[in-house]
């Protein structure tokens, strides 16, 4: 799974990104500074895997990750390359979802002061801002699509019509400035494969991340709670974080984190939440193998089947698949050993078409 972060320049989205893949690079004040997105991985915190190593010696412990894109501040007019806008858009379209860092903090007496490229702290005209150039963007790729797709259904083929038809319902959407994700493209099943070519920026889950200023670290602000309704009135999600607090914690070790999370009166560092919340919006769930070489967590779509979950393993486990033998991490913990969990009579087996649950312990049987 990837993810973009996107958004004006200088409102902390390198910080950000510098944080949640330990960088700990200074990024420069100005905008445009970055030509190529920067590309990292990010380990999703997971205390489940700590409880399994409880009860399962291992060399190893591998969690799932995330992967997350830096993409370089957009301005008005990106979407007619404007700032280089058209380069950094098109790496978006290859990510799951996007990351909208959205300011929600002012200069603070005494501090550096960071330049808004607007000249004024606003995130609803911020996040309008980068709305607008994204559906503008997505405008060009569907007109463009359409002339083609005009010409080729002359040919009468059926995919190519359907093709045609959708992109006839897309363009009204984006011309009215609504995201394509907001278009009715029928019920035709075999749509969404079809228009997938065109990676639309707009049809992608989205979240914001309300970057706050450290004396706000749980987003109570005024500038905060805008985007926190507008998200709520969407029936999405905002996400505080002070990006300068936790590119801090990235670089300490566990105890002085420990220190400054207390002082800050956090429970947790925010980007654990954060990338819980990217988890929660891509639909996606985790389950585990163990053994002796390691322990490693997996990542599946909500509702995927045992014969998906092998394949995200390896082929082979797909290709071979025979059954796969199932408990979860609480069972575990309840019994102290898979030999236990066996003797209880609640190691499951299951098929194929088992749908996976979150937290399930996992051993695949196959033969290729």
């Amino acid at each position: 799974m990837e993810a973009a972060i996107v958004g004006l320049p200088n409102v902390g989205k390198s910080t950000l990104f510098n944080a949640l893949t330990a960088a700990g690079a200074n990024s420069a004040n100005y905008p445009f500074a970055t030509v190529e997105p920067n590309i990292g991985v990010v380990a999703i915190p997971d205390p489940r895997l700590k409880i399994l190593n409880q009860f399962v010696e291992t060399k190893k412990v591998v969690p799932t990750a995330l992967r997350v894109v830096d993409i370089a501040g957009l301005v008005r007019g990106a979407s007619e390359g404007e700032g280089l806008g058209n380069r950094f858009l098109s790496h978006v379209r290859d990510t799951d979802a996007i990351i909208q860092v959205v300011r929600c903090f002012e200069d603070s007496p005494g501090s550096e002061e960071i330049t808004h490229v607007e000249g004024t702290i606003d995130p609803l005209r911020d996040i309008e801002t980068i709305e607008i150039e994204l559906i503008l963007a997505d405008l060009q790729t569907v007109e463009t699509a359409l002339k083609k797709a005009t010409r080729a259904a002359r040919g009468r083929e059926e995919e190519t019509l359907l093709r045609l038809a959708a992109l006839e319902k897309l363009q009204p959407v984006l011309a009215q400035g609504l995201p394509a994700r907001k278009a009715d493209l029928g019920s035709d099943p075999r749509t969404p494969e079809v228009m997938k070519g065109l990676g639309l920026i707009t049809t992608k889950k989205q979240m914001f991340v309300m970057n706050v200023a450290d004396d706000d670290v749980h987003g109570e602000g005024e500038l905060a709670q805008q985007v926190r309704t507008l998200a709520e009135e969407r029936g999405g999600q905002a996400v505080p974080v002070c990006a300068r607090i936790e590119e801090e914690l990235s670089e300490l070790d566990e105890e002085d984190r420990a220190e400054i999370l207390v002082d800050y009166g956090m429970d947790e560092p925010a980007l654990n939440k954060l990338t819980h919340a990217i988890y929660e919006l891509l639909s996606l769930q985790s389950f585990y193998t163990i053994g002796p070489k390691e322990i490693r967590a997996w990542t599946v779509q909500q509702g995927s089947t045992a014969h998906q979950a092998a394949g995200v393993i390896h082929t082979d486990f797909q290709r071979g698949f025979i059954r796969v033998e199932v408990h979860s991490v609480a069972e575990l913990q309840e019994y102290g050993s898979e030999k236990a969990i066996r003797e209880a009579g609640k190691l499951r087996i299951e098929g194929k078409d088992y749908v996976m649950q979150d937290a399930d312990v996992c051993h695949f049987l196959f033969n290729v």
